[in-house]
């Protein structure tokens, strides 16, 4: 497994600047986004200045490009918003494939018209799912003539809530291109440590096949979030389930400060 970390963790629009930090911290790849090259996250356009400075920083850094983030609100109520995010998508898979960078993560959304993090009780109507697996399909698409993958990750406020629900999806779509962002943190919001560690290992167990990136977040017993090593996820246990099942792609940290980062990665470095 390889150490990384979002790459906004740092402040900064400069990919140089923001990748010499992920490296001084302790990480050897991350999860990149846009907006560290001075971009919005979800752009109209990506000059070929800002390719070519991304391309160089991680070449100086040594930090390698595990995923670049591509999330918008798949499930929003309204179709021409989720029109106008699958456009914005279609821009930062491009940048994904010039940039070599296999993985695009993605949010299966919510109804919740103002955050697409964020519960709401419409997120159970089939037809939300339906609305959601309609935008994966059409963004699927675009990943397989780009050669990217599609990373889900199972969100308790979004669409897509647990490993089943995204083997599901993933069945749906009949697509070797969709895979699995699995977060421990996500998986539950209230629950005890041997709650904690069943739910994650039921999940591991689910996703398996399709896991192309872990995240390490975690959470409190109260179900507010933590920073890694913080909370109730058992992250020796994570470390080692993910190695059972052949899993040897990149654990990413985010939910943390930058001053944060170079114990965090001490902490993680001890179980991979």
């Amino acid at each position: 497994m390889r150490l990384g970390i979002f790459a906004k963790t740092f402040p900064g629009a400069e990919p140089a600047a923001v990748l010499a930090a992920v490296r001084q911290a302790g990480y050897e790849t991350t999860q990149f986004n846009l907006a560290c090259a001075g971009l919005p996250s979800m752009p109209d356009a990506v000059p070929a200045e800002a390719v070519a400075a991304i391309r160089a920083a991680a070449q100086s850094t040594g930090v390698s490009l595990a995923a670049l983030s591509g999330t918008y609100n798949m499930a929003h109520p309204d179709k021409a918003v989720r029109d106008d995010g699958l456009r914005r998508l279609a821009i930062v898979i491009e940048a994904a494939a010039v940039l070599d960078i296999p993985l695009v993560t993605l949010c299966t959304g919510s109804r919740n018209a103002a955050d697409q993090w964020a519960y709401h009780p419409d997120n159970a109507d089939p037809v939300a799912w339906s609305d959601m697996a309609a935008e994966m399909a059409k963004a699927l698409v675009l990943a397989e003539q780009a050669g990217v993958d599609l990373g889900i990750e199972p969100e308790q406020a979004n669409i897509v809530t647990s490993a089943k629900d995204a083997t599901r999806l993933i069945a749906e779509m009949g697509s070797r291109h969709l895979k699995i962002v699995l977060d421990p943190a996500n998986l539950f919001e209230h629950a005890t440590p041997d709650e904690t560690r069943a739910i994650v290992a039921a999940a591991i167990d689910e996703a398996a096949a399709h896991i192309a990136m872990a995240h390490a977040k975690d959470r409190y017993g109260d179900g507010r979030f933590a920073t890694a090593g913080q909370g109730i996820v058992d992250f020796p246990d994570l470390a080692a389930r993910l190695k059972a099942v052949g899993f040897d792609g990149a654990l990413v940290t985010h939910g943390l400060s930058a001053d944060e980062a170079p114990g965090v990665a001490a902490f993680l470095r001890r179980f991979l």
